[in-house]
């Protein structure tokens, strides 16, 4: 097999689990990395034992033994450098969201088809086992037709009025922040394992915290700050949202997301309801799968590989009682899309742009419904 030559572009929070991932694959090499100037580049290309670092990704770009490059930036630099990646004849797999409207993402659903480019997004919660299981489980109609999908997706992570990230800039991160960046998580999830489409909705959005208090510098995690070592922020993204939603079978849902949930760190749970029996999930219990029923005792299954259907069971690496969870599930995503660059035989897998801009598309209907105070059509 030959190695995958691969650029990363970021090196924030999520661009070293890029890196991780790619190097659990064994015949993918990480060969460059760009940021945004040459130093950090340098400091983190060091860090990360990467041998090419650039502080201009367009000179990444250039490197003609590079075949797939990673977007980890932040949201309004997406667009631009997923534009760039795909006019420069490299494959893509870009950070959600991918790009900051629907004219943008459109426009790059187009690109990438015209460029002949395999292109992915990271909407990584599809690739546990036990969420291939259900996805399974539901195409099989073993649970009957789905009528109800309901669920949330909670976080602790912005609670405080001194809690502050780049997110929080409607310029930097968009519009919305939590439907946008988690709430897209889950609407892709309850998709994916159900072969359904989300087609209207009906939103409630709030900014529970409308004044938070932003460091005048950089600090250290844990440093001690006074009050005057912060500036007063107006925020006007919201921190929470309830959504009312419909399926293109006629099936009814609603999600909350929330930032502000006190003890919640990423708590991704759904309830699918059919006409036989229900499957609830949680991603900070991602081995388990619970199913309910009237007329027999509920059932709780537990990740083991001689139980799950057969189409789940390449996703598992390890045996029962051996837990997978956040960073095995990013590497079975990108096994599912460097495997397809190696043979296009292969089952297309994985999310795609074409499922990066439907969510942009969720999203600005989320926003236009609470605008308009009524349903409204993802179109």
């Amino acid at each position: 097999m030959r190695k995958i030559k691969v650029g990363v572009i970021g090196s924030g929070f999520v661009g070293p689990i890029h890196i991780e991932g790619l190097r659990r694959l064994g015949f993918v090499d990480v060969v460059a990395l760009a940021e945004s100037n040459i130093e950090l580049a340098k400091k983190k290309a060091n860090l990360f034992n990467i041998e090419k670092f650039y502080g201009d990704y367009r000179e990444l770009l250039k490197d003609p033994t590079i075949e797939v490059v990673h977007n980890c930036t932040p949201n309004f630099m997406h667009f631009k450098i997923n534009k760039d990646i795909i006019l420069a004849g490299k494959h893509i797999i870009s950070e959600k969201p991918l790009a900051m409207n629907s004219a943008e993402s459109s426009e790059l659903v187009r690109l990438a088809k015209k460029a002949g480019v395999v292109n992915g997004i990271n909407f990584n919660y599809r690739f546990y086992p036990i969420i291939q299981h259900i996805k399974n489980i539901i195409k099989n109609k073993e649970i009957g037709e789905v009528k109800l999908v309901h669920g949330s997706y909670l976080q602790d992570w912005l609670l405080f009025d001194t809690d502050y990230n780049w997110r929080l800039e409607p310029k930097i991160g968009g519009k919305s922040r939590a439907v946008a960046d988690i709430g897209s998580h889950w609407c892709d999830l309850v998709q994916h394992v159900t072969g359904l489409k989300i087609v209207e909705v009906m939103a409630d959005m709030s900014t529970i915290i409308p004044i938070r208090k932003k460091p005048k510098k950089a600090v250290e995690t844990f440093e001690h700050l006074k009050p005057s070592d912060y500036v007063q922020m107006k925020v006007t993204t919201e921190d929470y949202a309830s959504v009312f939603i419909k399926f293109n079978n006629g099936a009814r849902g609603v999600f909350t997301v929330s930032q502000v949930s006190p003890g919640r760190k990423n708590r991704l749970y759904f309830e699918i309801d059919g006409s036989y029996s229900s499957i609830v999930w949680d991603q900070e219990k991602p081995e388990e799968v619970w199913f309910g029923f009237r007329d027999k005792p509920n059932n709780i299954l537990v990740k083991d590989p001689s139980l799950l259907h057969n189409e789940a069971k390449s996703y598992v690496h390890y045996p029962g009682g051996h837990p997978e969870g956040y960073p095995d599930g990013i590497k079975n995503f990108f096994r599912k899309y460097y495997e397809y660059i190696l043979d296009r035989k292969a089952k297309c897998d994985f999310p795609t742009f074409s499922d990066g801009h439907y969510e942009v598309l969720i999203c600005e209907a989320v926003l236009k419904s609470y605008k308009l105070k009524r349903w409204v059509k993802v179109v």
